[in-house]
């Protein structure tokens, strides 16, 4: 008499779940293009394209921790040429370089009687522009310009100085500060780095 499946006993039951479980697994694994190992050969691929891209993030996090560090790099000689602009700037600003001169003599107490822009000499890197400067003023207040000259944002350079003390009868006819004791006459020089119409104009009638 045949016994239904149902009327099993259930560990009889059991084991047949397992083996059916352990036959469709099996079929799965080892039947070509079965869904399961179709599964199984894309997560192994995943898994080995998950490993790549992460030897590959590691390798690039070295580049980018130089790209920071070039980063850091650039800005500051960014601010190193900022400030080389300012010091050396490209173009020649005559009336605001006189106007700096200007303002470190009066706030020294000395009087510019004459400021004669000169000629610009071109360099290899830089252009040269001098200055017939003429002044007078008390000894202490002349020394405090220079010390003025020297700490404007432009590099100056003093050169052909002569000082001497004002004597009787000199500049009756322009009137002087109070104070007044000594004259002198100097050159001043200057930098840029662009040069202008009439600097572009003198080197080609120089290599002519």
């Amino acid at each position: 008499m045949a016994i239904s499946f149902r009327e099993m006993p259930w560990y009889v039951q059991v084991l047949v779940f397992v083996t059916l479980a352990a036959i469709i697994i099996g079929i799965g694994e080892y039947i070509p293009f079965s869904p399961v190992k179709a599964a199984r050969n894309d997560l192994a691929q995943l898994s080995q394209d998950r490993q790549a891209l992460s030897e590959q993030v590691s390798s690039l996090e070295v580049y980018r921790q130089r790209y920071s560090e070039f980063r850091a790099q650039t800005d500051a000689l960014q601010k190193q040429l900022d400030t080389l602009q300012v010091i050396v700037p490209e173009d020649k600003n005559i009336d605001e370089f006189m106007r700096m001169v200007q303002g470190a003599a009066q706030s020294a107490g000395v009087e510019i009687r004459r400021m004669t822009a000169g000629p610009v000499t071109p360099k290899d890197f830089h252009y040269e522009m001098s200055f017939d400067v003429e002044m007078d003023g008390p000894y202490f207040g002349i020394m405090d310009f220079f010390a003025r000259l020297s700490r404007l944002s432009r590099i100056i350079n003093i050169g052909d100085l002569s000082v001497g003390a004002i004597t009787a009868g000199q500049g009756t006819k322009i009137p002087q500060r109070p104070g007044t004791s000594v004259s002198g006459r100097l050159a001043l020089t200057t930098y840029f780095t662009k040069p202008g119409d009439d600097a572009s104009n003198k080197t080609a009638a120089a290599k002519h």
